[in-house]
């Protein structure tokens, strides 16, 4: 329920955003966002402080986007939370930004593109579901949607 908050916020910020999106390392965004100017953000969604302890992953998205962000629960200890990145606060209904999220780094240009064109096919393919959830030349599983 905390990335739906998080989908209506990006779209409130007039930001185009898909949950779960494989990256070139082979590791999955919780939520890959694009802004109009082309620039993306990942968001590591935690629903709890034992979510947050378990997994140290998050610093392999880094290389991933343009900024970077955590979106926890509102009852989420944030202080658990490392200081760089930035926090999104989510429930199922709305979100909003506790700490805007902070610069990753420069993407390469070809980095760049490739996240581009995996955004852009991983929408397509989604949408063509949704309009044809019969057609076997899918290659999405459920999960993926």
């Amino acid at each position: 329920m905390i990335a739906r908050g998080v989908l209506r916020l990006f779209r409130r910020l007039d930001c185009a955003a898909l949950p779960e999106v494989v990256l070139g390392n082979r590791r999955r965004a919780d939520i890959l966002a694009m802004d109009r100017h082309g620039r993306l953000i990942i968001v590591e969604v935690k629903s709890s402080p034992e979510d947050f302890r378990s997994d140290r992953k998050w610093c392999e998205y880094l290389a991933y986007c343009d900024e970077f962000a955590f979106a926890v629960g509102p009852d989420f200890p944030v202080r658990l939370l490392p200081p760089e990145p930035g926090v999104i606060v989510a429930d199922r209904h709305d979100a909003t930004i506790f700490r805007p999220p902070t610069g990753a780094s420069s993407l390469p240009p070809a980095r760049r593109r490739a996240l581009t064109l995996t955004f852009a096919r991983t929408a397509a393919s989604r949408l063509a579901l949704i309009v044809d959830p019969f057609d076997a030349g899918q290659r999405l599983t459920a999960r993926e949607l």
